[in-house]
């Protein structure tokens, strides 16, 4: 099975936190639109011939797109691609562009069946602050008009331990969230990508971060509540009703191969990864011309074996070791048992047989347990 992944980066204005590729040059959506569907055509061969069981549209914002363009794109996948008849299509989408019922039913047209909303906050003076363009009235009426035109699986997405945001507050997010009819919820702590805006206002001691023991109580408090509404962790951020794993992002930590195609776009099919050219004017130019506009590399033993970690400790299933030991050898899974131990000694690691697992206290310092384990 495999996962094919649309990059659509256009933006009607940046997000401060945001280091995606994005542009805000909607003028060019019509040649881009045609430069993804030759892509598809020609790289078609990628996947080989595996079933295709997931399809994400991700940004920038594709819910810009309207539903011929989309279709157009959706179309170029079926002619061209096997894909599942009960594949999960994902769109993901601006509050403000979800207010429409008809846009919405045309989405439920085009068989796309799982919404994800970037929602962020339910506070419209956080709104501001992060330059997001809805307001949270906005938000909470998208997730219900989503509902009442018949989706059935809507994901949201929510950023905590925002300067100035206090413990009280996030608790009145939750709040929110856990009264929509949603299935799904990615929580993120805010971070400072030294090349945002965010990140430059935090070096200049403009913004004063969210001091950690709050931000580490906003989390332990995301888990109790997501706990309380039945929401299972099955991702250090993600969080799920039974059944509602998001089957596309559970793909890439169970490393499956996927194709990314747009702009800035990544593909990997186990033994290689490849990126797009994050430029939609290059991008554009080199399809039309039939030139080069990705980048590739053959990943390196250490390199698959640094993915596998990183990617399986940030799950609820954990490191299984006898994969471990299937895939790299008994050397490399005893060096990983012998890197763990100080880590499990202090209780942040468990063991249950052949998994190991973050326990809540792991999964707070999780960057540095993980690149401890890595092979350089």
């Amino acid at each position: 099975m495999a996962g094919i992944y649309i990059h659509i980066p256009f933006c009607k204005k940046r997000c401060i936190y945001c280091d995606f590729y994005s542009s805000t040059y909607q003028e060019y959506i019509p040649p881009l639109i045609d430069a993804i569907i030759k892509e598809l055509k020609e790289r078609k061969d990628y996947l080989q011939n595996e079933t295709v069981e997931t399809i994400y549209f991700g940004g920038g914002t594709p819910s810009l797109l309207t539903e011929n363009e989309l279709g157009k794109i959706l179309a170029a996948i079926f002619e061209n691609y096997p894909v599942e008849e009960t594949a999960e299509i994902t769109l993901e989408a601006n509050p403000d562009d979800l207010i429409s019922g008809e846009y919405l039913s045309s989405l439920r047209k085009l068989k796309i069946n799982r919404l994800s909303i970037g929602i962020q906050s339910f506070d419209d003076e956080k709104l501001k602050f992060l330059n997001r363009r809805h307001t949270a009235g906005q938000a909470i009426q998208a997730v219900r008009s989503a509902h009442e035109v018949g989706f059935n699986n809507i994901s949201i997405d929510l950023i905590y331990a925002i300067p100035g945001q206090t413990f009280q507050q996030w608790e009145k997010e939750l709040n929110i969230a856990f009264s929509l009819p949603i299935q799904h919820l990615s929580a993120y702590e805010l971070t400072y990508e030294k090349q945002t805006l965010l990140g430059k206002q935090k070096q200049k001691g403009l913004i004063t971060p969210v001091d950690e023991e709050i931000s580490i109580k906003m989390y332990e408090t995301l888990l109790e509540e997501a706990k309380k509404h039945r929401f299972e962790r099955y991702e250090i951020s993600n969080f799920a009703l039974p059944g509602f794993y998001s089957r596309h992002n559970s793909a890439y930590w169970e490393q499956k191969i996927y194709i990314g195609i747009g702009p800035s776009a990544h593909s990997y099919n186990s033994t290689s990864r490849q990126w797009n050219v994050s430029s939609v004017e290059k991008y554009i130019k080199a399809i039309e011309h039939q030139e080069k506009y990705f980048e590739k590399e053959k990943l390196t033993l250490n390199q698959q074996y640094n993915e596998y970690l990183m990617v399986s400790l940030r799950t609820a299933e954990g490191l299984d070791l006898n994969k471990l030991e299937e895939k790299f050898g008994t050397e490399l899974k005893n060096e990983c048992l012998k890197s763990l131990k100080i880590f499990m000694n202090n209780k942040m690691v468990t063991q249950d047989n052949e998994k190991l697992c973050l326990t809540t206290k792991g999964i707070q310092i999780s960057n540095l347990i993980i690149s401890e384990l890595m092979r350089i």
